[in-house]
């Protein structure tokens, strides 16, 4: 029973273990060129049998390990990532299911991006999940760097030659790879047939043949050599008709996956060569060709016979020449000539040749013709063949007779003389040419001398002999050793004098003399024969350079600017010619110094000079401190040039070139020929044309007291941005009839300086000068008075930097008026004018009151006066004039702008203190109030208010701008008649004893009663006090009276509160 337990247990764990689902892929890395065919398989195991499985492949690139780019899936459409639609929907990648348990997923052509690691992913089929369900390998795609190259060509073969086709086959892969390669045929009568396959290298570098071809590689027929790292070279012998078509290269580039087995990962072809072959021919066919059958003697002869025959150079042929049935050479199989013996002596001496050009041409050169060698010339062939049984047999053939004629010798030569130029510059070259025409033998020329005249012994020059060996005559020698004089043969019929650095010695008539020669006999005896001569003259002329030689300069722009720039050219003439070179000077004199008597300083003072060698060399006068002087000069050497940038004051003067010129001898020293100066040049260095434009529209601007004073001064346009500029503000006074005077002073390096009106204005503190722009100023004011009142203008200098970095005033300019007033604020004090008429009892209060609906500013301050006119009780008085009523009026207060009592317009009659009747009062700052207290009878009168406004100058000092009355206010005191009231109101004593005393003891008794009653109560009707009766209290009388007495005290009880 146990062992049964058992059984079944294993049974069921045996059946987990085989359930258990395994994803297996291909193992990696895979390596794969970019662009080839990739595939890689995926197998499943271990799933429930009978369901078909899906595959789902996903990729994982190196720089993101942990993102997931889906591909292609066999169960989902739309499965794979933008990235891949494309290409998915395009079947440019796909899967191809093997089976229900497998699938391959191809990439037609794999691209770069898509190295990564692939993951293949099967879903779930059974219910469960156990075991694995992917299964990843890593893909690297690497460049495709297999090259294949063959040149494309058609060749034409005989049967039974031998052809040879390279390939070269190349890779720069890093990776460990193999190549093969193979040569294939393609039939060119079925080019849908597959090709055959002719000979490959595999990978392992075994040779494999195709099916029809083992036989002829064993037999060694077919070869492949590989001849260099990557040259391989296809050799077949004895080609056959079957071999036409098209032959082509194709390598493969191998790599060797983890699993062991090999991939092809590309293959190329390279480009195909068209062959043809002819069936073989046995016959052959000779000719003998010649330029021409007549000659001279002298001239050479060529004759070439040439073989007209298939697949010569498998064959063995011997030429034979023969001339007039004398043998003259044999030139065999081996191409070793052997000469008869008449003609060994001349082949000896190089006159006579015999060779083999090529497989079917063969050459017979006699170099010298001779008379006897006149005649008929026939060459003939012999091919020696092998039988099949192994002998040989020959088979001759004979061209046809050439006939050869050969005149004898006579000389036709021709000679011309011609020159670089009949007339030549001292210095220059004279190049005599000396060509000889219808030679047929060696020359010899002779080179000779006369002078112009032709008066004197002609001079032998030089000589070339028939070799081609020169020589100079004595008097030439030492020149010629110097190089100065050469001759020479330039080709056989070409001879050239050369005379460098020609000298005025050297004009004269050149005759050049050439001589034919014939040679006769032969070896060892030779000899030489003049066949004719001929001569040709020549005038030459040598110009001397100092009869041309001249300098002159000139400038286009004699007047300039201050920064302008300037060239001056100095023009040499003739030509520089290295061997009579000039040395220039540019020389300077400064402006201003021509006047300068017996000192010196008028003379000219060296710039810089260009010698002869062809250096500068710079003087003790610099202009522009060095820095803005250039010279060049043109490649001829005639143009020489001084250019000044930023020119100054230091450069004007008067400029002047000077040239020598030098002979430079045979023996390399030098000799001074000519001196030349040029003309003079007068450069003027004027300041620029200023441009300085000032605002000039006048304004008028009014302003009050104590205000800001604003006054701009703009530029408009100015010669140059680098412009600085000096500002003078001046003012005209008001009244006129005074010289402008200067306010302040802005130098252009921005430093202030006051003028004389400032100090005597005291405006030092108030005036203000401000740059807003590079071409904008202002003048401001602060805390303007009334007399800085006047015309305002500014004054604006220009000035500019000259190239030396010294400052001057270019112009000035002044700009537009603008009239400033400034005035004191207008006066718009306005006092209330109101009358009114005021009945007072006496010992009451008279209140007057002032006030001020309007003033000038709001930092004006005022001075207040009350006066009173009184009527007069006599009548007399009352007829006064109306005049004197002023003097009537009294004064009875005062106060100042500076708030202090007295300070005013008038001094009061009352003098103010501790017991004055006088009450002054300022509610707001437009209300003033006087109180009269105790008002009397003498206190009736016509009483107003006299008002000065008064402000603060600049200068902090008060000054009075407007003055004003008040209305007036008629006040009337009734005198009082004495009544009980009035006596008591008028003793204090007796005021507090009838009204004060009696209500304070009321109150104590009132108190005493209330407490006396609460107690009372509170013992009898305690009940009544517990349950929470309320009880009455009546409050402490409250009297009220008044303080002037004017009416009786009135007592007023209020009724009490319950608590």
């Amino acid at each position: 029973m146990g062992t049964s337990a058992l059984l079944i247990a294993c049974a069921l764990l045996a059946g987990v273990a085989v359930a258990q689902r395994v994803v297996m892929v291909q193992s990696g890395p895979l390596v794969r060129t970019e662009g080839s065919h990739v595939t890689i398989w995926c197998n499943v195991t271990g799933y429930k049998e009978g369901v078909e499985q899906d595959f789902e492949w996903s990729m994982y690139l190196a720089s993101a390990p942990d993102r997931e780019i889906r591909i292609v899936s066999t169960a989902q459409p739309n499965y794979a990532y933008a990235v891949y639609a494309q290409r998915v929907n395009s079947k440019e990648i796909y899967v191809e299911r093997l089976s229900r348990d497998s699938a391959l997923l191809h990439i037609s052509k794999v691209q770069a991006r898509d190295q990564g690691l692939f993951e293949c992913y099967t879903p779930n089929t059974d219910g469960q999940y156990l075991g694995s369900y992917s299964a990843r390998t890593n893909l690297t795609v690497i460049a495709d760097s297999l090259t294949v190259a063959a040149p494309a060509q058609t060749l034409s073969k005989v049967e039974g030659d031998t052809l040879q086709l390279t390939c070269e086959v190349s890779r720069t892969t890093m990776q460990h790879t193999h190549l093969s390669v193979g040569w294939y045929l393609r039939s060119p009568e079925d080019a849908a047939a597959p090709p055959q396959e002719l000979l490959t290298l595999s990978r392992d570098f075994v040779l494999r043949s195709g099916g029809p071809y083992r036989q002829r590689m064993a037999a060694g027929d077919l070869r492949l050599d590989k001849t260099s790292a990557t040259s391989y070279r296809l050799t077949i012998h004895k080609l056959q008709p079957v071999d036409q078509g098209l032959l082509y290269c194709q390598a493969a580039e191998w790599i060797q996956d983890p699993d062991g087995s090999w991939f092809a990962m590309t293959r190329k072809q390279g480009d195909k060569t068209q062959l043809r072959i002819q069936p073989t021919d046995r016959d052959f066919s000779i000719q003998v060709s010649t330029e021409r059958r007549s000659f001279t003697a002298g001239e050479p002869l060529e004759l070439r016979c040439t073989i007209e025959a298939q697949n010569v150079p498998e064959r063995f042929f011997s030429v034979s020449w023969v001339f007039s049935s004398s043998p003259v050479a044999v030139v065999g199989p081996s191409a070793v000539p052997v000469l008869g013996p008449d003609y060994v002596a001349r082949e000896a001496a190089g006159h006579m040749t015999v060779r083999k050009e090529s497989a079917n041409v063969h050459l017979l050169k006699l170099q010298r013709l001779r008379p006897e060698d006149a005649g008929k010339y026939i060459c003939r062939v012999t091919e020696r063949e092998k039988t099949p049984t192994g002998d040989f047999i020959d088979r001759s053939k004979r061209s046809r007779n050439v006939q050869i004629t050969v005149q004898p010798l006579k000389s036709n030569i021709t000679v011309s003389l011609s020159s670089n130029s009949s007339e030549v510059l001292e210095g220059d070259a004279v190049q005599l040419t000396c060509l000889v025409h219808s030679t047929t033998g060696p020359l010899s020329v002779f080179w000779q001398w006369t002078d112009k005249q032709a008066t004197g012994p002609a001079q032998e020059v030089a000589s070339v002999d028939r070799d081609g060996t020169v020589r100079h005559s004595p008097s030439y020698r030492e020149r010629a050793s110097y190089g100065e004089i050469r001759a020479e043969k330039v080709r056989a019929d070409t001879y050239t004098l050369s005379l460098y650095n020609a000298l005025p010695g050297d004009e004269g008539q050149y005759r050049c003399m050439a001589t034919e020669w014939l040679q006769t006999g032969t070896e060892p005896e030779l000899s030489w024969d003049k066949i004719g001569e001929k001569s040709a003259t020549k005038m030459v002329t040598v110009k001397t350079v100092e009869s041309s030689f001249m300098v002159s300069a000139s400038s286009r722009t004699p007047s300039l600017t201050f920064g302008d720039s300037f060239d001056l050219l100095c023009l040499v003439k003739p030509r520089h010619n290295p061997r009579v070179p000039t040395s220039v000077t540019w020389r300077f004199k400064p402006s201003g110094t021509a006047g300068a008597e017996g000192e010196g300083q008028g003379e000219f003072k060296d710039l810089v000079t260009f010698t002869r060698e062809g250096t500068l060399q710079w003087g003790e006068q610099l202009l522009g401190l060095g820095t803005r002087t250039t010279v060049d000069r043109s490649h001829a050497n005639t143009n020489f040039r001084l250019s000044m940038t930023r020119a100054g004051r230091r450069e004007a003067g008067t400029y002047q070139c000077s040239a020598v010129l030098w002979r430079r001898n045979y023996d390399n020293s030098w000799s001074r020929v000519a001196n030349r100066t040029s003309n003079l040049l007068g450069i003027n260095i004027l300041q620029p044309a200023s441009k300085l434009r000032v605002q000039k529209t006048n304004h008028s601007q009014a302003y009050l007291e104590d205000s800001r004073v604003r006054i701009n001064c703009s530029v408009t346009s100015q010669t140059s941005t680098d412009s600085q500029h000096a500002v003078l503000w001046y003012v005209r006074r008001a009244t006129g009839g005074e010289a402008d005077e200067l306010l302040l002073r802005i130098e252009r390096s921005g430093a202030f300086e006051y003028g004389a009106y400032a100090d005597e204005e005291r405006l030092r503190r108030r005036v203000q000068a401000e740059r807003l722009s590079p071409r904008l100023y202002a003048l401001t004011l602060n805390r303007a008075e009334s007399s800085d009142s006047g015309t305002y203008y500014c004054l604006v200098e220009e000035w500019l930097s000259d190239p030396d970095g010294a400052w001057y005033r270019l112009s000035r300019e002044s700009s537009g008026f603008t009239h400033v007033l400034v005035r004191q604020p207008e006066v718009r004090l306005q006092v209330e004018e109101t009358e009114s008429n005021v009945t007072v009892a006496e010992s009451s209060s008279i209140r007057l009151g002032c006030s001020i609906p309007s003033q000038s500013s709001r930092d004006s301050r005022f001075s207040v006066s009350w006066y009173v006119e009184r009527s007069e009780v006599e009548d007399d008085e009352e007829e006064e004039e109306p005049g004197e009523e002023e003097r009537e009026r009294d004064c009875v207060f005062s106060i100042g702008h500076d708030a202090v009592f007295g300070n005013g317009n008038c001094s009061p009659t009352e003098e103010a203190g501790p017991n004055s009747r006088l009450q002054f009062e300022r509610t707001t700052s437009d209300q003033y109030s006087l109180t009269i207290q105790g008002a009397r009878p003498s206190d009736a009168g016509r009483y107003y208010c006299h008002v000065e406004e008064w402000l603060l100058n600049p200068r902090n000092a008060w000054y009075r701008l407007a003055t004003n009355n008040s209305g007036f206010t008629i006040v009337n005191v009734m005198q009082q008649v004495s009544t009980l009231q009035s006596v008591v109101c008028s003793n204090d004593s007796l005021f507090y004893f009838v009204f004060f005393y009696p209500f304070p003891i009321f109150g104590i008794l009132l108190i005493a009663v209330l407490l006396v009653r609460y107690k009372s109560r509170s013992n009898s009707k305690s009940q009544e006090g517990k349950n929470g009766a309320p009880l009455l209290w009546i409050k402490e009388p409250h009297l009220s009276y008044s303080p002037t007495c004017l009416d009786p005290p009135a007592l007023s009880l209020h009724p009490g509160s319950v608590d």
